[in-house]
């Protein structure tokens, strides 16, 4: 796993939207379309805003997939990641297909539908977060490193609904829902190249863990280590807790 550390989110989005346009653009060139993973939250605001700006990607040869979303939540919801992906992916560019995870409808046929027609594609780019829990994806510790199943029904923990309060997506813990649809973590791990966006102090302890730690369920995020393809990137506040020896194996970028 390569790790990037960026001054700031506007220069993580940069870095981030410009290195998943050249794959996206090299996947359709080689093979004449593309697949890949899109994830929502406060950490890919910067991330689909520079997206969505890139030049040169056929839209129309690009399908996508749902990383997660809320079970019980209907797409217009404020706090829906259907509604999340439209208003800040989705609807800016012409892309050929978008299989999202509609969370009001039946959870085990939604995981049925989309994930036959993601274990029948190869996933090019996953551009994905971590929690405050050091979650991937909906993967709540302790994360299933094992199953091979493309979704998951998953019980959501205190600290991740906490999360969703504290980002202002919900007003209270009462109103976040305790379950969700999940990408499996081995589902994840079958993308070819994978872009972790981790920005914030909220995240600091979380990328300590993640990169200061072995791999371990506990930490969800840490099983990114394993997988040659991946790139984490960091800014200064979500680094802050790090040693200064794994600062130094950083590579920076402004």
């Amino acid at each position: 796993m390569r790790t990037i550390l960026a001054a700031d989110r506007t220069a993580m989005g940069h870095w981030v939207a410009k290195h998943a346009a050249e794959v996206i653009r090299t996947a359709i060139q080689q093979q004449g379309h593309a697949t890949i993973v899109i994830a929502t939250g406060a950490s890919q605001f910067e991330v689909l805003g520079e997206l969505v700006k890139q030049p040169g990607i056929d839209w129309g040869s690009v399908t996508g997939f749902h990383l997660d979303e809320y079970i019980g939540l209907s797409a217009d919801h404020p706090a829906s990641f259907c509604r999340y992906l439209k208003e800040r992916f989705v609807d800016h560019v012409p892309i050929s297909k978008f299989n999202f995870l509609y969370g009001d409808q039946d959870p085990k046929q939604t995981i049925d539908t989309i994930g036959s027609a993601l274990q029948n594609t190869t996933i090019d780019l996953a551009l994905v977060g971590i929690g405050e829990n050091a979650h991937l994806a909906f993967n709540d510790p302790p994360a299933d490193f094992d199953t091979t199943d493309p979704y998951l029904i998953v019980k959501l923990d205190e600290a991740c609904r906490m999360q969703q309060v504290g980002e202002g997506w919900f007003a209270s813990l009462s109103d976040v829902p305790t379950e969700a649809i999940s990408m499996s973590v081995q589902q994840i791990l079958k993308a070819k190249r994978i872009f972790c966006s981790v920005p914030d102090a909220q995240k600091a302890n979380a990328v300590c863990q993640t990169l200061q730690g072995g791999i371990d369920p506990m930490v969800p995020a840490s099983i990114l280590k394993q997988h040659d393809g991946t790139t984490l990137i960091i800014d200064k506040a979500s680094a802050s807790q790090l040693s200064e020896e794994t600062r130094n194996e950083l590579e920076p970028i402004t």
